[in-house]
């Protein structure tokens, strides 16, 4: 009897160890409702970086509109939310100090025009509103109110007196002519005209106030070009050697949280920015969505920037990979509903998905632990 009972234990035993054997031999067990399946299915994925930011004017596109001379505002017509499109007049300041200034400089300047032809007229009759000096041997033939008609004669010499009175006229009409350019000038300062066209964001000075100019240009208007936007995108010091210039991007904002505005990498900027100790380095984001006057300066974004785009690829769930060593494995069922251990080489990954290299086809189905 004992002989029969040491006989049934080492049967089962020796069963086991080649049960046993065999799972290890071919890597299979049996279907287990702890498990869930995921198909082996192609898609377009892509590597990518997630950044938070805000949407900002680019350089240029918010411009703080002043003035440049002192006065009283006597017109303003801008107001919030306006659109306002180049050299549209935006306010004017009170002008008629400037406007007689003008007009006195223009008085001058005919004044100084006379006194340059009547110091020609002075002089040798030959010397015409056409020549400015005589010179020593120069011809001058008589016309035919002259004494001298038909006659061939020499120009005498002027003195030194007499070409130092024209020049100085001349110069002194030169300066008037200055003067008067100045004035023209200045004039033009009391029209405030905007230098690019947008919306005006803000006011902050309103009709009858008196503004003073000096080294900081009193602010008028805050004009901003919605059309000339861009995303400053903060990325972390752990991401940041992975992106490049050109690598396409794509954010969303919390008021349209189900709309994508795409975008690429236009600039890096060289400094951190830390701020609790957190290292991040500002990515420009360049908009070339054609919804970009849905956004708004500073709305928050969430920012995908993609470093490589994969087309038509293998991919698997994360969760489906178990690692072993440098080797990576995943569990496949077979048509018994039992899972076969294979090894897997995998490529780029995008969130929860991972490119499958090698190792599995496309509707194979593999097993995901359940949590």
């Amino acid at each position: 009897m004992k002989k029969i009972i040491s006989t049934i234990v080492i049967f089962t035993a020796l069963s086991g160890m080649a049960f046993a054997g065999s799972f290890l031999f071919h890597g299979k067990t049996k279907e287990n409702s702890s498990y869930e399946t995921a198909t082996v299915k192609k898609k377009n994925i892509g590597s990518s970086i997630l950044a938070t930011g805000s949407v900002k004017p680019i350089i240029g596109a918010e411009v703080k509109v002043g003035a440049r001379i002192s006065g009283k505002v006597e017109h303003l017509y801008a107001n919030i939310g306006d659109r306002i499109e180049k050299d549209q007049v935006i306010a004017e300041i009170e002008k008629k100090d400037l406007e007689a200034q003008v007009a006195q400089a223009e008085a001058n300047l005919k004044a100084a025009d006379a006194g340059v032809g009547v110091s020609r007229a002075s002089f040798w009759p030959a010397l015409s509103a056409e020549t400015d000096y005589g010179a020593k041997g120069t011809t001058y033939f008589p016309s035919q109110g002259d004494n001298f008609a038909g006659l061939k004669v020499t120009m005498p010499l002027f003195n030194g007196q007499d070409l130092y009175t024209i020049k100085q006229s001349k110069a002194a009409k030169e300066a008037t002519k200055a003067a008067l350019e100045f004035f023209k000038v200045q004039l033009s300062y009391a029209t405030i005209k905007a230098p690019i066209s947008g919306v005006i964001a803000s006011v902050t000075t309103q009709e009858g106030e008196t503004v003073a100019a000096g080294l900081n240009a009193p602010t008028f208007v805050t004009i901003i070009d919605l059309s000339r936007l861009q995303v400053d995108a903060f990325v972390d010091e752990t991401d940041i050697g992975r992106v490049k210039v050109g690598q396409k991007a794509l954010f969303t904002v919390d008021t349209y949280p189900d709309k994508e505005f795409t975008g690429k990498v236009k600039a890096i900027y060289p400094k951190a920015i830390i701020q609790e100790n957190v290292v991040n380095f500002d990515v420009v984001i360049e908009i070339d969505d054609p919804n970009i006057e849905l956004l708004r300066p500073d709305m928050t974004t969430s920012v995908t920037i993609y470093q490589e785009e994969r087309i038509g690829v293998l991919v698997i769930p994360r969760a489906a990979i178990t690692k072993e060593g440098n080797s990576k494995f995943v569990l496949v069922k077979q048509d018994s509903g039992a899972f076969e251990k294979k090894a897997v080489k995998t490529g780029a990954q995008s969130g929860s998905d991972v490119e499958v290299v090698s190792g599995l086809n496309e509707g194979d189905v593999v097993g995901i632990k359940r949590e």
